[in-house]
């Protein structure tokens, strides 16, 4: 009875996982269809979406929570994380002041 119930609890969870995410997206898909892409507010919508969308993902599929044994797991995410924004941050720096120095007059 016990593994029955465990197997609903996981079930459950990947179930309201499933339904967030879902949800997650088509705000995001309708704020764009109904405000457009150029709005800047649309965007910081669409960004905080993908932001929460990222938090549900880490707390119903990937498990990563902050109990004692998960924190290994959530520190390698987080870290896995940290190292993905240096590299595209550091990318759009690197793009950005090249395409300066490329359009300005000698």
């Amino acid at each position: 009875m016990a593994e029955k119930s465990g197997f609903a609890t996981h079930l459950r969870a990947y179930l309201t996982g499933y339904v967030l995410s879902v949800v997650l997206t088509l705000a995001a898909f309708a704020a764009v269809l109904s405000a457009g892409p150029d709005n800047k507010r649309v965007l910081l919508l669409v960004g905080l979406l993908g932001v929460a969308q990222l938090v549900v993902q880490l707390k119903y599929f990937l498990h990563a929570t902050t109990q004692k044994e998960q924190r290994e797991n959530l520190a390698l995410v987080l870290f896995s994380t940290l190292i993905l924004l240096i590299i595209v941050l550091g990318t759009v720096w690197i793009m950005g002041n090249l395409a300066v120095r490329m359009h300005t007059a000698l």
